[in-house]
């Protein structure tokens, strides 16, 4: 009986899961980044009306156009949410009070030591806190270390008086799956946790609606554990592979040879070597990990020394060009390089936390001169907050690069033809593989 009492939704619950569940609740989304964007597009494809908050006015004037600044949002479907009015953004935080549901959806990157930055996660719930009322559902959307839904978020929430799981309702929430080949008409999974069983079926009920499937776990711990655990998984397998690498280098074993060998049991996923891991997490997961687990006394001894492998192999790519180059009576210093490819991932338009952001860097640090080709990736903005240009395809004069580098193995790029111009090349994805000409140039990783 007392299960059934503490189960049942309070009446502000009552009438939350009815708007959600006729899609009449106004969604707002903070964040309107590579994180956001997609959120609030999925909920407007979901049937509800969606207002971005950024506090940065160049996003919110391209999203009221109906301009879509990310690779991996259509500008059609984007455009026509606008038209019909279903989806618009602002920079008014104190519209927040006015959504049913409130997706939080910020950067939360790693500082210079390599500890979790949540300044924006804080700004967000801060504001959030001031318009915080009866009957909202809260939902942590951006990945985050073990505890933060609840030691964090929570706090700052209560400051407005009003009780969780009674008069709002907290959860966390992570997409789970492969970006490259996510659904954009439903995307695939959500793995929920609520703070009390109450914020876990409006959760479920929410998202019950705009995804394929819903994983529910007991705690919000739980299911930021498990994002983080999927993200740390594939860092610490890139790490053994990539210090495979280092080693055969050192043998002078073809480590490709042994990969297309690999006699492990059928089932078991491929990992291969490359210039270290990029993209929205795996770079940054494991050190969230660690950081989180130094408060309880505890060093995950295997899983820092795998982040510190990875962080390793920008440098070996830089070592082993300095290498090609010395046999040639050339030195890095002056030398001319071309990269190829900037984006973290095969056919992936996203750059952040790209090894070959480091690469180029290193290259510049050395004295070279480095230009950079990636058809996914027009432009980035470097680490010293440069904007840089890839070099247009007709323009590209391999012949006079002293050294070409594969730092990503986008589909449709010719290959034989860069192998056949270039003096040198080095692959550190194996991008070459069928290239039948001139291997003598091609030096992989």
């Amino acid at each position: 009986m007392i299960e059934t009492v503490e189960f049942r939704l309070s009446t502000h619950g009552t009438r939350l899961r009815g708007r959600i569940h006729d899609r009449t609740a106004r969604v707002g989304v903070i964040g309107i980044g590579r994180a956001g964007l997609p959120v609030a597009i999925e909920k407007v494809t979901a049937g509800y009306s969606v207002v971005g908050f950024d506090a940065d006015e160049a996003r919110v004037e391209a999203l009221n156009t109906g301009i879509s600044y990310l690779d991996d949002v259509d500008d059609h479907a984007l455009a026509q949410a606008v038209a019909k009015g279903a989806l618009r953004a602002s920079s008014d935080f104190s519209e927040l009070g006015k959504c049913d549901v409130v997706s939080i959806c910020v950067p939360t990157p790693l500082t210079a030591n390599k500890d979790p930055d949540v300044s924006a996660l804080s700004r967000a719930a801060e504001a959030l806190a001031r318009c915080l009322r009866h009957g909202q559902l809260i939902v942590l959307e951006c990945p985050a270390y073990p505890g933060t839904t609840e030691e964090l978020l929570l706090p700052i929430l209560a400051r407005s008086g009003l009780t969780v799981g009674e008069d709002f309702f907290l959860c966390f929430s992570a997409e789970r799956g492969d970006p490259p080949n996510r659904r954009r008409d439903r995307p695939g999974s959500r793995i929920v946790a609520g703070v009390t069983r109450r914020c876990r079926e409006l959760a479920q009920v929410l998202y019950g609606q705009t995804v394929e499937r819903v994983t529910t776990v007991s705690s919000p711990r739980v299911a930021e554990m498990t994002k983080v655990f999927e993200s740390t998984f594939c860092a610490v397998n890139a790490a053994l592979v990539n210090e495979l690498a280092l080693l055969c280098d050192r043998m002078g074993i073809d480590v490709w040879e042994v990969i297309k060998a690999d006699s492990r049991p059928a089932g078991s996923g491929r990992f291969d070597p490359g210039p270290g891991v990029g993209g929205r997490r795996l770079p940054l997961d494991p050190f969230y990990l660690a950081w989180k687990a130094r408060q309880f006394d505890f060093t995950t001894r295997f899983i820092e020394l795998a982040g510190e492998i990875n962080l390793r192999m920008p440098y070996f790519v830089v070592e082993k060009l300095s290498r090609i180059l010395n046999e040639r009576g050339r030195s890095l210093r002056y030398a001319d390089v071309l990269v190829i490819g900037v984006a973290y991932e095969k056919d992936v338009a996203d750059w952040r936390e790209s090894p070959a952001l480091k690469v180029i860097e290193l290259l510049e640090r050395a004295g070279a001169s480095v230009e950079y080709f990636d058809p996914l990736v027009p432009s980035f903005v470097d680490g010293r907050g440069k904007v840089r240009r890839s070099v247009a395809v007709e323009a590209l004069e391999f012949a006079a690069a002293d050294c070409t580098v594969i730092l990503t193995d986008h589909s449709g790029i010719p290959w034989e033809q860069i192998v056949d111009a270039s003096p040198a090349v080095l692959d550190t994805r194996n991008a070459t593989a069928a290239v039948t000409t001139n291997r003598k140039k091609i030096v992989r990783l």
